[in-house]
């Protein structure tokens, strides 16, 4: 137990950097779990530790208060898949020919947008609606799953609690600063949010404004998905006006939006599809 208390307190320090909580942020050290046992108990002692970290209490009572101990979550988790497969098989389940025709119709629909975002960030518009299209399906399908019951399940189930509970701490920081209401922030089982799945960490660090209307909203607003996932890419090193097909300089940099070597050869390959 103390390794682990020592390695959330590192975490939460982290993260206390990374989206402006308390500077003496505690360690998150309410107890993990196996089952729903104890649940409830974990999340008044999170409640707790969360206010500590600099969250509101009205945010803890709004959005973590509610959540619930989700076993399809902990099924869901159990059961992933690796993405051994071909690049093939992956093009005709994340690419297929209709999205191709589809993602062209987007570009030639959005150029105002797309022109100002890759003038902006220096991403091709081709990648941007790649990425849109592989994750959600143009923002068809991002996900209806509650966002604080997921993460708090993932959070409190000790397989990997130390890497959800800076998540959990991150989605109570978007609904803090404004962003998002608590019942707007549902998406898919592992706490993805919004039209290109981004992680609530990676949310606080690399959302924009893209609309002007002042909040980041990654799941109703294009602009904001769109300028936020530009954002996100240039900030990982991405360079202007360099490729991005395989053995090209931005290549490796489709690393850091998603680690399967399979997915990035699949996003280059669905990108250039949509610029040729």
């Amino acid at each position: 137990m103390k390794a682990r208390l020592t390695s959330l307190r590192t975490l939460a320090a982290s993260l206390a950097l990374t989206i402006g909580l308390g500077a003496a942020a505690p360690a998150i050290a309410a107890q993990c779990g196996n089952n729903a046992g104890g649940f409830n108990q974990w999340k008044q002692q999170f409640a707790q530790e969360a206010v500590r970290a600099g969250i509101s209490q009205g945010t803890v009572q709004s959005a973590l208060m509610p959540t619930n101990y989700s076993n399809q979550v902990i099924k869901l988790d159990r059961n992933q898949h690796s993405m051994n497969i071909s690049l093939e098989a992956f093009m005709q389940r994340r690419a297929p020919a209709s999205f191709v025709q589809k993602g062209k119709r987007i570009i030639q629909q959005n150029a105002g947008l797309l022109n100002s975002i890759e003038k902006s960030y220096g991403v091709p518009k081709e990648v941007l609606v790649a990425i849109w299209g592989m994750e959600t399906g143009f923002g068809a399908n991002s996900g209806s799953m509650s966002i604080f019951s997921s993460l708090a399940t993932l959070a409190y189930d000790c397989r990997r609690s130390a890497f959800f509970t800076e998540e959990l701490l991150a989605a109570l920081a978007i609904v803090d600063r404004g962003d998002m209401k608590p019942s707007q922030m549902r998406g898919a089982w592992a706490g993805e949010i919004g039209q290109t799945q981004f992680l609530a960490k990676n949310y606080l660090r690399f959302a924009v404004d893209g609309d002007g209307d002042g909040r980041r909203d990654l799941i109703n607003s294009k602009a904001d998905v769109l300028a936020s996932t530009a954002n996100f890419l240039r900030q990982h090193g991405w360079r202007p006006g360099a490729g991005y097909r395989e053995g090209e300089p931005n290549f490796a940099i489709l690393r850091d939006w998603n680690r399967a070597g399979v997915y990035q050869k699949a996003l280059a390959l669905f990108a250039s599809k949509l610029a040729s």
